[in-house]
């Protein structure tokens, strides 16, 4: 496949190429350029012409592209969910779900790129100001650069590239090299939905020369990322040098508190579902820490190991498939590295804790010392490590203490108790009584601390991707009248 630069479909100018393999055995796919700066740079200069295009779009047009767009999304979940299983190692399950929502995602963006309302300001609140009149009304910020992690690809491409667009902005997208392929399906799609000229360009290639130079161009007025929190740093630092804006959803440590009154099966379900098979623990939201009240800790650990044994490792375009292939060999190999650490530290295996290429079996740990690295460092893999507590306090501060802040999740059946913990938890979101991995795009979502800042949602990314803008009507209105 080639990308996308000013509305055509190239080859690097360099020639070079890039391979996309499945990760399950490493067969090839397709491959696609290997981009070079000078190519980048082409990139950023197309969406010069593509912002205003896009700024001259009236709201409507904007939202009928987008919705048009889903729907030819809809009309390819079958190809498109393939595909994403192919070269993302996903249970095809799971990626059909992850089309059917990107699509959902779009349609979304498209109703509300109808709605970027202003405000009216009453200025007579201010003595001396009783004449006049003032308004706001939201602009696009110009360029929007959405740097793309390999996990959820095409979901997360949608709440970034569809948010800009609706909002007016242009579009360049740097896509995961190690699976971009869905990504530039869907971006024909786009194309073929009618967008202007440039609107959206799609470059690939390495993902750190790439992501730094669109970071850094001073021609680009907002940077998206959804990846580590060493590489929010990164591009923080090569942004502030032009002040542009950066939204960062970055890493995380999410902690799900079990307290003994709560469904311990459902519990357990919830960690199964929402860590060991979802994304195949390659979701910065799942639970990677789970505190359970003493009294139900030998409980708990029964369930949730008698649940993990159950779950199918292997192929992922098997429709009974739960648990398929770590994007690369380099990432399975952390993921062993840390279980064995953990029981060298002491932790004890209940199930799983293999390698096998770059399949993980699904891990649980009992009894994991609070100084094993993990319950400190973000894991990207199927391991579930369990640690008791004695009461609700200890249970806050354990989850608490981590330099991540993304979600959490409580189980109780006390909602006073609920209420309390999510209210001291140090997060950007607490689900009660199920799993971290929920994300609904009405829902603001988004962390505090290194996991990031700023808020994706259907609502609320619109705003971050337009500016304010004040109008003021000087000595409008007649001077008001004195008599009784």
């Amino acid at each position: 496949m080639k990308m996308l630069i000013d509305s055509v479909w190239e080859e690097s100018s360099s020639g070079e190429w890039a391979e996309v393999c499945n990760p399950a055995d490493e067969t090839y796919i397709d491959r696609v350029p290997r981009a070079t700066l000078e190519d980048a740079a082409r990139a950023v200069e197309a969406a010069q012409a593509g912002k205003r295009r896009m700024a001259a779009l009236p709201a409507h047009e904007r939202a009928a592209i987008l919705i048009r767009t889903a729907e030819l999304i809809e009309q390819q979940i079958e190809p498109l969910g393939e595909l994403l299983a192919r070269e993302n190692g996903k249970p095809i399950m799971q990626t059909r779900d992850e089309v059917r929502v990107a699509a959902r995602i779009f349609r979304g963006f498209g109703e509300e790129a109808k709605r970027l309302f202003g405000r009216v300001i009453p200025m007579d609140a201010i003595p001396g100001n009783e004449r006049h009149v003032a308004m706001t009304i939201r602009q696009p910020l110009g360029v929007v650069a959405a740097i793309i992690p390999f996990n959820y690809p095409v979901e997360l491409f949608a709440h970034k590239a569809a948010a800009g667009l609706a909002a007016g902005n242009a579009v360049v997208t740097k896509p995961p090299l190690e699976c971009p392929l869905t990504l530039l399906k869907v971006a024909e799609l786009m194309e073929e939905a009618g967008l202007p000229r440039a609107a959206h360009q799609v470059i690939t290639g390495d993902g750190v020369m790439i992501g730094e130079f669109l970071a850094s161009h001073p021609e680009i007025q907002a940077v998206t990322v959804t990846g580590s929190t060493a590489t929010g740093k990164r591009v923080s630092e090569l942004a502030a040098q032009n002040l542009k804006h950066v939204h960062l959803e970055l890493g995380g440590n999410d902690a799900q508190i079990v307290c003994a009154d709560a469904d311990l099966d459902r519990a357990a379900e919830a960690v199964v579902l929402g860590r060991l098979a979802r994304g195949n623990g390659q979701i910065c939201c799942a639970v990677k820490r789970i505190f359970v009240e003493e009294p139900a800790y030998d409980r708990f650990a029964a369930l949730l190991n008698e649940k993990a044994r159950q779950l199918k490792v292997g192929n992922q375009l098997e429709e009974d498939t739960d648990v398929g292939p770590l994007i690369h060999s380099v990432a399975a190999e952390r993921v062993e590295k840390a279980i064995r650490q953990a029981e060298a530290d002491g932790a004890k295996i209940l199930t799983g804790g293999s390698r096998r290429g770059n399949f993980i079996d699904p891990t649980v740990l009992a009894y994991v010392p609070l100084g094993s690295n993990l319950l400190h460092e973000e894991v990207f893999g199927p391991v579930a490590p369990i640690v008791p507590f004695n009461d609700i306090s200890e249970a806050v501060e354990l989850a608490n203490n981590s330099q991540y802040g993304l979600q959490a999740a409580v189980f109780t059946n006390d909602i006073s108790r609920a209420f309390d913990i999510a209210y001291r938890l140090e997060v950007g979101g607490v689900i009660v009584n199920w799993s971290t991995a929920v994300r609904v795009e009405t829902l603001a979502f988004g962390g505090v601390k290194l996991s990031g800042h700023g808020r994706e949602a259907i609502h609320d990314t619109l705003l971050e991707m337009t500016h304010q803008k004040s109008i003021l009507f000087f000595n409008a209105l007649s001077q008001p009248s004195q008599e009784q």
